[in-house]
């Protein structure tokens, strides 16, 4: 299976270079700048699971064939993302985006058609250092991808055989529409919070009224993928309860060290998007408003 990556930052780096680590044939498609550093230092992975010095296939534009796009992409790209794979999706290549929320399923299918575009979300915590080195931050390292309709095809399984035996969790599901809306509720829980409060998880919790505040906004998001289909399991309900009110952690969204660096985010795709379907369904969902008002107004400023 020949694989084109969109993009070599810290996401796709290090999927990609994992599954090149592991003999695949994958190419990188980036920009001209990085490029020159693939080319000149190599793509180098700095890990809890191990470190990696690769030299991977590099391309500026998407020529030739290819079975299947892994997009690593960050939202406000993706018109552009799209624009430069569009000689390899139709050429046959299937699409496997890594982006969160839903809004890109929409885009893509409107471009490629539904039947090109596999569901797919993906838990890793990396940064992209500026020598270009792709950094692991934590161990979590997971992958999961699958047919949205929820069949077991043949392409998923060539999917799956390919990322077994690289060094991650590559897992193909039945239920990656449910899985996609649990992450979805969850980051835009997170994003929410702690960028509305500068802080982390724990942070929070030790402030007054934090918990309550946390539980407030993750039970608005819950209810609005309830109102689509996508009721969050008893398992994940808890587990997600667990996860964004633990005491002393340290976790953040990537949106807050986004914010705290000056750069761009996502904020319509993660909470914006997730905001409009809420009213589209006369969903109340106050806090969420002001979570995105927040944000807009760190964009406008910015």
């Amino acid at each position: 299976m020949r694989v084109l990556v969109l993009g070599a930052g810290g996401t796709g780096g290090y999927f990609g270079g994992r599954l090149v680590e592991a003999g695949r044939d994958v190419t990188f498609l980036v920009r001209p700048r990085r490029a020159e550093q693939l080319r000149a230092d190599g793509l180098v992975l700095k890990s809890p699971h191990g470190d990696a010095s690769l030299r991977p296939k590099i391309a500026t534009s998407a020529e030739g064939s290819f079975d299947l796009v892994i997009l690593s992409n960050k939202a406000y790209d993706l018109e552009a993302a799209m624009e430069s794979i569009a000689n390899a999706v139709e050429s046959g290549a299937a699409v496997l985006p890594l982006l969160n929320g839903m809004r890109h399923l929409d885009a893509l299918d409107a471009r490629f058609g539904r039947e090109k575009i596999l569901g797919g979300w993906c838990a890793v915590s990396t940064t992209l250092d500026p020598d270009g080195t792709v950094r692991q931050l934590t161990p979590t390292q997971t992958l999961k991808f699958g047919e949205r309709s929820g069949n077991r095809t043949a392409r998923v399984d060539a999917i799956e055989e390919l990322m077994q035996g690289a060094n991650f969790e590559g897992r193909a599901t039945e239920h990656i529409m449910q899985e996609m809306w649990d992450k979805w509720a969850a980051l835009s829980t997170l994003a929410g919070m702690t960028c509305l409060m500068r802080a982390s998880v724990g942070i929070i919790m030790d402030a007054p009224g934090g918990e309550a505040l946390m539980l407030q906004l993750l039970e608005e998001c819950r209810t609005v993928a309830a109102a689509y289909g996508f009721a969050a399991p008893g398992e994940t309900e808890q587990r997600l309860r667990r996860v964004l009110t633990e005491r002393g952690s340290a976790f953040t969204a990537s949106m807050l060290r986004d914010i705290e660096s000056g750069g761009r985010i996502e904020a319509d795709h993660i909470v914006g998007d997730l905001l409009d379907r809420a009213r589209a369904k006369g969903i109340a969902t106050p806090l969420l408003g002001i979570a995105f008002c927040h944000l807009k107004a760190y964009e406008l400023r910015r």
